[in-house]
């Protein structure tokens, strides 16, 4: 295994930015905050405070690229991503300011008995034919896994909060803002900053994630739309009202892939399988015969135990990777017998001889490195 493996950290993380938050506009939770965020927060009276989230850019993405820019002169700590290290469970957590334990939003693809069906959890579809679930006669969404978001919590204690998000994302707040890159979701800031009275807003960005996705951690482009992003903000951050605070932080890092696996090139370990498996390609997830959960271990290990940390259910649950709290009655359907988590620079295709897996992407997270669970906190004001 790798010397780098990062293991989350829940009173130092995303979620304990998000507590802090949550904390400021006095909605009680029992999770910890990050103590120089609440340093900045405690005893002010702030007419805005906005949290920017550029999905991916971790701080071992976005530092040897910007050693010495605004990012980095303003940033105040480095937290740990939620475990996963991935979009569904990390912005789920800022969504609802819970841990993926208490939501059960875990991963990419998770498998609902509801519909006999592995569903992409965030553009809510059907995982290998990508078939649209609409017609269900139960949305598991709203009636199964739902959660009380954090912009409701504020708003019940007086305040105004507002969502700024992609167009094809599922809105989340009944105050709602649409904005498909950096310019526009600037542009949206800076409006309702100018509005009277007090409010938070959460912006999302969904890059460099993509990105980094398509060109790698160290491309140019990455590269370019760092350097161009953080111009673009610490300009809006200089137009800003004085009585405003922004956060800047991310979801998760990302990490360069230099092979991708396919388990259907190891039917020794099919074999030990009754379902496919789930969840990402750097978070395996695998339901095991009973009588071969011995064997699969076995088999596992000598096929891909230098690039993956295999955990049975049991164990991953003890070691509170998903975090702490009231377990989601769904979490125990969601996990299989085992799960594999990516420790090195490769991965594991999520396919079938159905569907085919995607293409290898240059880089990409959900694995257990340095590199996909830490990210900077930046504040400015």
């Amino acid at each position: 295994m790798e010397k780098d493996i990062r293991l989350p950290e829940y009173d130092h993380s995303i979620l304990s930015i998000i507590t802090s938050i949550l904390k400021y506009y006095n909605v009680e939770t029992k999770y910890k905050s990050l103590d120089v965020l609440d340093e900045r927060l405690h005893g002010k009276s702030y007419r805005n405070v906005v949290f920017l989230i550029l999905d991916g850019m971790g701080e071992h993405i976005y530092t040897p690229i910007l050693p010495n820019g605004f990012f980095k002169q303003n940033e105040v700590d480095v937290v740990t991503s939620v475990y996963p290290s991935t979009t569904t469970a990390a912005i789920t957590t800022y969504y609802s300011g819970k841990p993926p334990i208490e939501t059960a939003w875990i991963a990419w693809s998770q498998y609902f008995k509801e519909y006999g069906r592995s569903i992409d959890m965030l553009p809510q579809r059907e995982s290998y034919l990508k078939e649209d679930i609409s017609g269900a006669r139960m949305n598991v969404f709203k009636e199964i896994i739902k959660y009380k978001t954090v912009f409701e919590q504020i708003e019940e204690k007086g305040t105004k909060a507002f969502e700024v998000m992609p167009v094809y994302a599922e809105r989340k707040a009944k105050r709602s803002l649409r904005a498909d890159d950096v310019d526009e979701c600037i542009m949206c800031i800076e409006d309702l900053c100018t509005m009277p009275e007090n409010k938070f807003i959460m912006a999302y960005v969904d890059k460099p994630d993509a990105t980094l996705h398509k060109f790698g951690t160290t491309s140019e482009e990455v590269k370019e739309f760092l350097t161009e992003t953080e111009q673009k903000v610490e300009k809006m951050c200089q137009r800003l009202p004085e009585d405003t605070l922004v956060i800047i932080s991310a979801d998760h890092g990302h990490k360069d892939i230099s092979e991708g696996y396919s388990l259907l090139e190891h039917p020794e370990i099919e074999e030990c399988l009754y379902m496919p498996v789930s969840f990402e390609s750097r978070l395996v997830n695998f339901f095991v015969k009973p009588d071969m959960k011995e064997v699969f271990a076995e088999r596992f290990e000598k096929a891909f135990g230098e690039d993956f940390w295999l955990l049975s259910k049991e164990e991953f649950l003890n070691k509170n990777l998903l975090g702490f709290g009231d377990k989601h009655p769904k979490v125990d359907d969601f996990l299989g017998d085992f799960l594999a988590l990516a420790v090195s620079d490769k991965l594991i295709t999520i396919e079938t001889y159905l569907a085919e897996g995607k293409a290898l992407k240059k880089s990409t997270h959900c694995g257990i490195t340095k590199a996909e669970m830490e990210v900077p906190v930046i504040i400015v004001g």
